[in-house]
C-alpha cells in the first residue's frame, strides 16, 4: 500500500491527525469542525494567550461559542478531542496540517508572506512520509507552488527531497469564512482545492469531505488562489462602482438608494450593492492588491483594481465632508465639536476593527480637531495609529451630548428611531434612516 493510499485509509477511518496552524476566525471554526465529524485535532499558534484560552475552552471567536469550543476541547466531555500548542514539534506525529496564518499587505501594498514563510518553514522541519499540507491563507496566484512547495522539497527525512505527489501531498483551499454569518458556516460553504498533482487533489479532497458538505476541485493550486482573489475583486469593483455612483447622484442631486431599489427590479442583469463609508474586513480590502502586485510581476497594470481601491479608499473622506457640511449647517465648526460615531466594527454584529472605515473616519475628524467619542456593542475598546478609545457606555447621554452623531456600522441591536429622536444632528452612511 502506498503512501496515497495509507493516508486516505487513515482519514476514511477518522484515525488521521490534524493540525491546523493559525488559531484566528478562520483556523479555530475549521478545527472545531473537523472535532465535531470524529478528527483527533491540534491547533498550533504563536499566541499564548490563544493556546491558553481554546485548551480552557474559552472562546474569542464570536463564529464559535465558549460552550461549543469546551464541548471538543479537555475541559469538555469529549475525551479531549481538540487541543491548542505553541509547539511546532506535534507537526512529527501529524497526518494533515491545514496552514491558516495571517497574510496581509506591508505599508507599500505588497504582499506580506512573514508568517507564511514561518509556518512552512516549521512544517518542512517535520514534514514525514504519508503527510497532507494545505494552505488557506489567501495570497496571489503561484503561491503554494513557488513559495510553499520548494520549502517542503528541502525538508523532511531521508538522502533526497520528499516528491510531492507521492512521499507527500499538497494543495491549496481557499478560505471563506464571512465572520458573523449563520446561514453560511464553514461546513456548508462549498470549498474549492487544487491539488500539486492529481494524487495531491485526491488526497486533499478525502480529507475536506469529512467536514464539509459539498468539495469543488480546480486544476491546480494557482487556479485556487486565483478563484479566491476573483471572489474578493469582483465585490471590491462593485462596491467601489455604486459608491461612486453615490458620488454623482450627490451631484446630480438625485437619491442614489432610490436609484438602486428601481434598478434592483430587473430580474436579470442586475446584482444589487449598496454604497457605504467605503470597505473594511479581511479580505475584501486586501485581496484584490494580492492579485494587482502579481500582475506587475508580468508587466500588467490591473486598472480596474487599482481605480476602485482608489474610490474605496476615499469613501471616508467624502463622509468627512459631509459631516463638516452639516455642522457648518448649523453654524458649528469641526474643531471642538463633540462627534459621536456609531460602530467602529468593519461590518455589523461583529467585533472585528480590521480595516475598518470607521478607524479612517474617526482619524480624519480628530486631525481636523473634532472632539471624538465612538459607540459600539461589539467594541469595548481599540487602538488605531496612535489613537486609543473606549466605548461610551451611557448611548443616551453620548447621543444628547453630541454635536454630531455619525452612524458608520449598522448593527441590529440599535434602535435607530430612538438615535433619531436623541440626536441633534445626524449623518447616516449607512442609509439605516
Amino acid at each position: 500500500m502506498n503512501q496515497k493510499q495509507l493516508l486516505q485509509q487513515k482519514i476514511a477511518s477518522r484515525q488521521a491527525r490534524i493540525a491546523i496552524i493559525g488559531l484566528g476566525y478562520v483556523g479555530l471554526p475549521l478545527a472545531v469542525a473537523f472535532a465535531k465529524n470524529g478528527f483527533q485535532v491540534t491547533g498550533i499558534d504563536v499566541d499564548e494567550t490563544k493556546v491558553d484560552a481554546i485548551n480552557r475552552g474559552d472562546s474569542y471567536i464570536s463564529d464559535i461559542s465558549s460552550e461549543e469550543l469546551k464541548r471538543w476541547t479537555a475541559a469538555g466531555q469529549s475525551g479531549g478531542r481538540m487541543e491548542a500548542t505553541t509547539d511546532f514539534s506535534t507537526l512529527a506525529d501529524i497526518d494533515a496540517a491545514i496552514i491558516c496564518v495571517p497574510t496581509p499587505l506591508n505599508k507599500t501594498r505588497d504582499p506580506d508572506v512573514r508568517y507564511l514563510i514561518s509556518a512552512g518553514n516549521s512544517v518542512a522541519r517535520y514534514l514525514h512520509p504519508g503527510m497532507l499540507i494545505v494552505l488557506e491563507s489567501t495570497t496571489y496566484p503561484g503561491t503554494t507552488e513557488e513559495l510553499l512547495l520548494p520549502m517542503l522539497q528541502k525538508g523532511g527525512s531521508g538522502e533526497r527531497p520528499c516528491r510531492v505527489g507521492e512521499d507527500f501531498f499538497l494543495a491549496f483551499s481557499p478560505e471563506r469564512i464571512d465572520p458573523g454569518r449563520t446561514d453560511w458556516t464553514v461546513e456548508n460553504t462549498p470549498k474549492v482545492v487544487g491539488g500539486v498533482t492529481p494524487a495531491c487533489l485526491e488526497v486533499a479532497t478525502a480529507l475536506y469531505r469529512q467536514a464539509i458538505a459539498q468539495i469543488e476541485q480546480v486544476s491546480s493550486p494557482a487556479a485556487a488562489e486565483m478563484t479566491k482573489l476573483l471572489e474578493n475583486t469582483f465585490r471590491a469593483v462593485n462596491i467601489a462602482l455604486v459608491n461612486e455612483v453615490a458620488l454623482m447622484c450627490d451631484k446630480l442631486g438625485l437619491n442614489v438608494w432610490e436609484i438602486i431599489d428601481a434598478a434592483a427590479t430587473k430580474p436579470y442583469g442586475f446584482m444589487k450593492f449598496t454604497p457605504g463609508p467605503g470597505v473594511g474586513g479581511h479580505c475584501i480590502p486586501l485581496d484584490p492588491h494580492y492579485l494587482s502586485w502579481k500582475l506587475k510581476t508580468l508587466n500588467y497594470n490591473a486598472r480596474f483594481i487599482q481605480l476602485a481601491g482608489e474610490i474605496n479608499s476615499d469613501m471616508p473622506r467624502y463622509w468627512v465632508e459631509k459631516v463638516q457640511d452639516a455642522l457648518n449647517e448649523v453654524e458649528k465648526p469641526v474643531k471642538g465639536s463633540r462627534v459621536l460615531v456609531l460602530g467602529v466594527a468593519y461590518k455589523k454584529d461583529i467585533d472585528d476593527v480590521r480595516e475598518s472605515p470607521s478607524l479612517d473616519i474617526i482619524a480624519l475628524l480628530k486631525e481636523k480637531g473634532a472632539d471624538i467619542r465612538y459607540h459600539d456593542p461589539h467594541v469595548p475598546a481599540f487602538s488605531y495609529d496612535g489613537l486609543s478609545l473606549r466605548s461610551e457606555s451611557n448611548l443616551d447621554a453620548a447621543l444628547a451630548e453630541a454635536d454630531c452623531v455619525v452612524i458608520v456600522t449598522d448593527h441590529s441591536s440599535y434602535d435607530w428611531a430612538h438615535v433619531a429622536k436623541r440626536a441633534a444632528l445626524l449623518v447616516d452612511t449607512r442609509h439605516v434612516l
